[in-house]
């Protein structure tokens, strides 16, 4: 459910970026979210679609980079706020290093999740961060 309440802020927090600095998917190697999982990837899909942008073949998930859906119980994909930095350390910054990726879109997610406001029917803020990395 996490990747769901943080794919709009995902979406915002891109979309942002390419209106405010006048870029597109095609200026990026990879977007990179942190941990929307299966669900979360594909209401992203939909609404950065929605604002005109198809971001599928430049997108990657740092929780379903970690994880097999099919060998590993993870329901929608990965979750916790380690996928990101995890990911980042051990596999994006070595593609960035060796010149494989030039510039990438590094989005980290969250869920600001309480268990009571969620058993009390209240909505899930998310949020999301950019931070654009570029090999000089």
């Amino acid at each position: 459910m996490g990747g769901a309440c943080m794919a709009p802020a995902a979406t915002d927090t891109i979309y942002r970026n390419f209106q405010d600095l006048g870029r597109t998917q095609e200026d990026y190697d990879q977007i990179i979210t942190g941990d929307l999982g299966y669900i979360g990837q594909s209401i992203l899909f939909d609404l950065m679609k929605s604002r005109g942008y198809d971001i599928r073949k430049k997108h990657m998930d740092c929780g379903m980079t970690i994880f097999d859906q099919e060998t590993q119980d993870t329901h929608a994909g990965g979750s916790g706020c380690g996928c990101a930095a995890s990911t980042l350390a051990s596999y994006i910054l070595p593609k960035l290093e060796n010149g494989e990726w030039r510039k990438i879109l590094f989005v980290p997610t969250g869920a600001l999740m309480s268990t009571v406001s969620f058993n009390e029917g209240a909505s899930v803020p998310g949020i999301a961060h950019a931070i654009m990395i570029e090999h000089c």
